[in-house]
């Protein structure tokens, strides 16, 4: 029992100290386009910290004038700003820098659209600050930069962690728990593609909302076949899987939403994401089990009430999440 109810602290104490917020995917965004030989546009997103522009910013190389923008404007998501500038010289194989990423756990996305050669993305995080622009790119590095968004996501968006935990408690048999973790992505990979394509617009805040309702389901679901009913959920979870991720998917695309996808490389982007998200669940997964039989095999089974002190616990962190984004409404 102590080892589950460890787990739970631990994720629900993750939980608590994320900032307020269930999805932690909150990238700066970057994008320098080519307007003229000389003159590009920037438009720039830095993530918002309790009602604060991130203490991060973006330099531009040498040569660019002005290499930092004008104070941003909150848009409610995050704050932002456009400027233009003037490079005099190709700014291939020269460096941009993220000025205060060192000290931050965000990554930026940063996005050069030459007007003569291939787009290209760089990927900045709290040790690579620095990078060289790249005189040409190729869609496999879009790839790499979207799955570990993906990757990094799925095991930083505490509400998804919640759900594939409480998935995990429910479902004992492994084969069953990945198909169901699979449907799961499959259906928010629909979902998201068509949010992104704008097929399907569905406001943030009752999606959020809905996401939380499911993680409540789920605790019932657990507390309740602790009691000996026969559950669809637990003998076929993959119907019901696929049925929340279409929910699922639909917050990815608002967090895709705040970064931005490249244009030209959408379909690569979009099954990066994807592919990362599933890989970031298999792994909490695994670590999940390797620790469970870990503790099976030098203590003792965890007994049934270790999983209905969990589901409780689940239930009710989702309840606090539920309520307060109906009250963001």
């Amino acid at each position: 029992m102590k080892l589950i109810v460890c787990l739970l602290l631990a994720l629900l104490f993750a939980c608590s100290t994320s900032d307020a917020d269930a999805h932690a995917l909150d990238p700066g965004y970057l994008e320098i386009r080519q307007i003229a030989s000389d003159t590009w546009s920037v438009h720039w997103r830095k993530p918002d910290v309790n009602g604060q522009p991130m203490a991060i910013d973006a330099v531009l190389p040498e040569g660019c004038t002005p290499a930092r923008g004008p104070d941003p404007i909150s848009d409610s998501r995050a704050w932002v700003s456009s400027w233009v500038v003037e490079c005099r010289a190709d700014i291939a194989g020269q460096p941009i820098k993220i000025e205060g990423l060192e000290t931050q756990q965000n990554d930026v996305l940063v996005r050069l659209l030459p007007l003569e050669s291939s787009p290209a993305t760089l990927r900045f995080t709290s040790d690579a600050i620095v990078q060289n622009i790249p005189s040409e790119q190729t869609t496999w590095s879009v790839f790499i930069a979207y799955f570990q968004l993906g990757f990094e996501h799925i095991l930083e968006g505490w509400d998804h962690l919640l759900f594939v935990f409480a998935l995990f408690i429910l479902v004992r048999d492994p084969w069953r728990l990945v198909g169901a973790v699979t449907a799961f992505t499959l259906a928010h990979s629909i979902t998201l593609a068509l949010a992104t394509f704008g097929i399907l617009n569905v406001p943030g805040p009752p999606v959020e909302a809905v996401i939380a309702l499911s993680i409540v389901f789920l605790a019932m679901e657990i507390v309740k076949s602790s009691e000996g009913r026969f559950r669809l959920s637990k003998q076929k979870p993959w119907i019901v899987c696929f049925g929340f991720g279409l929910l699922h998917g639909l917050g990815f695309a608002g967090a895709l939403a705040d970064i931005g996808l490249p244009a030209d490389d959408i379909p690569a982007a979009l099954l990066a994401f994807n592919l990362g998200v599933e890989a970031g669940q298999l792994c909490f997964i695994g670590v999940l089990a390797l620790l469970v039989t870990t503790w099976r095999l030098i203590a003792a089974p965890i007994s049934q009430g270790a999983t209905v002190v969990a589901a409780y616990g689940i239930g009710s962190v989702s309840m606090y999440w539920l309520i307060e984004r109906i009250s963001g409404f």
